[in-house]
């Protein structure tokens, strides 16, 4: 399923080598609440067609038998050296530059995570429906609570405007408020990166920009998610699951990750037993944000051996 998968690191790295720093947002940069008794206008006919579009696309993906849901069986085995390795690739390589270009192969990083408290708001655009709200903010909640169990660090639900991890419900016809919500979670985004998420070609079914400290360029500080109000339930729960984690490190996909969402097949819909490790992983606190792979590497086999229950 084709993503910005790996947007958010590399973009928050030139944030930061830029020297640019990632404010707080001015309260001027806030749209003020939207009344809770309007009723969603009907979809233009660009935002409707774009449904029918994803929505045979899961359709096409479902009878293939991709879109899994079952987190993997023992057909999908994986040792402790398989998950020592798609760490290393998801967690310290960069598949995307700025605005969804690719970066090159091979291009190494940084471990790069939070450090403070994750405080996630889901936010919607006009176009979302009252129903719709309640499913998505149900899924992200549930999905929260099960980050900071795995993560063993602060991650959890926020209504408070100066939340640090927006997700943005919002469908084509919401291109205006998407982007004033992007420019208020990160005020010193490009102008490139703005428009990518106001008007995303539809091959990028959702999208995550993290940015770092600017006192700590290895750990974020902010982060927005823009995941497409067209989507159909189950494509839609999928960008909350992958999106939300790549937010908090897992920036990279790679084929050879299997089962995992951090792979561009589809396979996959939701976060896998493989994709729980990995957020272990990242959070554990022997590794340190701004490792280098090399570094890590003797932890991570330690901890990837550990996870699976193998002798050290």
């Amino acid at each position: 399923m084709r993503r910005i998968t790996g947007f958010s690191c590399l973009t928050a790295a030139l944030l930061a080598l830029a020297g640019c720093e990632v404010t707080a947002p001015r309260l001027s940069l806030i749209p003020a609440e939207r009344p809770t008794n309007l009723t969603p206008q009907p979809p233009s006919p660009r935002s409707a067609q774009l449904a029918a579009y994803y929505a045979g696309l899961e359709r096409d993906l479902l009878v293939r038998g991709l879109l899994r849901t079952d987190g993997g069986g023992p057909e999908v085995a994986f040792d402790a050296e398989d998950l020592a390795e798609n760490f290393e690739q998801i967690a310290f390589y960069a598949e995307y530059n700025g605005a969804g270009a690719s970066a090159g192969p091979g291009t190494s990083g940084v471990l790069t995570r939070w450090e403070k408290p994750v405080r996630v708001n889901a936010v919607y655009g006009p176009s979302v429906t009252p129903e719709e709200r309640d499913i998505d903010a149900a899924v992200v909640e549930a999905y929260t609570a099960r980050l900071s169990r795995l993560t063993n660090h602060p991650v959890a639900m926020s209504t408070e405007r100066r939340s640090n991890f927006t997700v943005i419900f919002a469908s084509l016809d919401d291109a205006a408020f998407v982007g004033q919500q992007v420019r208020a979670a990160i005020p010193q985004i490009s102008s490139e990166n703005l428009q990518f998420f106001m008007n995303p070609p539809r091959s990028y079914y959702c999208m995550v920009l993290a940015a770092s400290d600017p006192a700590n360029p290895a750990t974020y500080n902010r982060a927005v998610a823009l995941i497409r109000a067209e989507h159909p339930d189950l494509v839609r729960k999928s960008c909350v699951h992958e999106e939300i984690a790549q937010g908090l490190g897992l920036s990279n996909d790679s084929p050879r990750a299997r089962p995992s969402i951090f792979n561009d097949d589809d396979e996959f819909a939701l976060l896998t037993s493989h994709d729980e490790k990995l957020l272990t992983m990242l959070y554990d606190p022997r590794l340190a944000p701004g490792m280098s792979a090399e570094q890590a590497r003797p932890v991570t086999r330690i901890i990837a051996r550990e996870l699976m229950g193998q002798n050290l």
